[in-house]
């Protein structure tokens, strides 16, 4: 069940007022569901930002589902508020602040316990741990070859390795269907890797592993959402 709350209409989100709602995405689609209330965006983003660490505000977008114009304002709101920075530069991007951090982990918190979630993300984090292992190995050998970095010039070899990689998506798809029904945020992650995977098979092997959008740094931010909703350092 929803818990729709939001900051009056032109407020400020601040660390002692963080009550966003615990579903946020549709679970057929991924998507964000925009209900009107500047919280349920600003939260998404703060959110999504807190499992990448330190991103463009493009990379935020893509994981968050929303609009950059969207994405911007909440930032700008939420760097206002003290919980997000900006670091300008060639390389620059926004960043979560130790404030935002605190006020994230209070929000998570609350929302594993308004859902009564934490049993069922935590069953499906140990299906997750073996999966995550695989996909390493997966990863490291799409990268390396015989003790060498792999030139990607053998087909044959590259086609057994997404082979592998296309049936560890099918398994894992139950791990995020089992997230997914238990906080539905967790449902965007599923159709990223689906979108990084299309890419893949389509001949952009960069979203093997090398590309920020890649299926290994989707599956990278997943793990990372994972520790912080169950509280678990990395």
């Amino acid at each position: 069940m929803l818990r729709v709350s939001s900051w009056p209409q032109g407020a400020r989100p601040s660390a002692d007022a963080w009550d966003p709602p615990p579903g946020l995405f549709d679970q057929v689609t991924g998507r964000a569901v925009d209900l009107g209330a500047d919280g349920v965006i600003a939260v998404l983003v703060l959110h999504a930002l807190r499992c990448m660490g330190f991103a463009t505000l493009s990379r935020v977008a893509g994981a968050a589902g929303l609009g950059e114009s969207d994405v911007q304002s909440e930032l700008i709101d939420l760097a206002v508020a003290g919980l997000v920075t900006y670091e300008p530069g060639d390389f620059g991007g926004w960043s979560i602040t130790p404030t935002g951090r605190s006020s994230h982990a209070a929000w998570v918190a609350d929302e594993l316990d308004a859902a009564g979630a934490k049993v069922a993300v935590a069953e499906a984090f140990d299906r997750f741990l073996p999966l995550n292992t695989e996909l390493l190995d997966l990863c490291g050998a799409w990268q390396m070859r015989s003790g060498t970095l792999n030139d990607h010039t053998d087909a044959a070899y590259d086609a057994r390795v997404l082979a592998v990689l296309v049936d560890f998506d099918r398994r894992a798809e139950v791990v995020c269907a089992a997230l997914s029904a238990a906080l539905p945020r967790f449902g965007r992650y599923r159709v990223r890797l689906a979108e990084a995977l299309a890419r893949v098979r389509s001949g952009e092997l960069e979203y093997v592993t090398d590309d920020m959008a890649s299926y290994h740094v989707i599956w990278f931010q997943l793990h990372e959402d994972l520790l912080v909703t169950l509280g678990i350092p990395r």
